[in-house]
């Protein structure tokens, strides 16, 4: 029997500790879980999320606060949930240009302390923590 945590749950771990106002990029949060070279994982783990979104286990993932390493909404093809994404960021205090732009010199979450890691890559399963 696997007792490791998957991936996706780690990410969605890592994701509901970005506080409101802040946000982090897919491949800073594929480099916390030790996988720099996963941020388009990260990118189809949030992807999955709109398979869960019936699931109250999942409601609390606040998703979009992940953006590009250029600080870019980087939905592709979907316009209007890239704009989504910009209103549920704007409703949380954070700039976002009329391009989709977040200025990451203000808004970057620095991350998690590596304890918080270990324990994220041990126990994830999509809990709260």
């Amino acid at each position: 029997m696997n007792t490791q945590p998957n991936f996706y749950e780690q990410v969605y771990a890592v994701v509901r500790r970005i506080p409101q106002g802040k946000v982090s990029s897919y491949g800073r949060i594929a480099n916390m879980l030790g996988r720099p070279r996963a941020a388009r994982a990260v990118g189809y783990a949030l992807n999955a999320l709109s398979d869960k979104k019936d699931d109250p286990a999942y409601a609390d993932i606040p998703w979009q606060r992940v953006v590009n390493s250029q600080g870019r909404i980087s939905i592709v093809n979907r316009e209007q949930s890239a704009n989504h994404q910009a209103e549920l960021l704007r409703a949380e205090g954070v700039a976002v240009s009329k391009k989709l732009r977040i200025n990451l010199d203000i808004y970057l979450w620095e991350g998690l302390h590596w304890v918080e890691i270990d324990d994220i890559m041990k126990n994830a399963n999509g809990a709260k923590p």
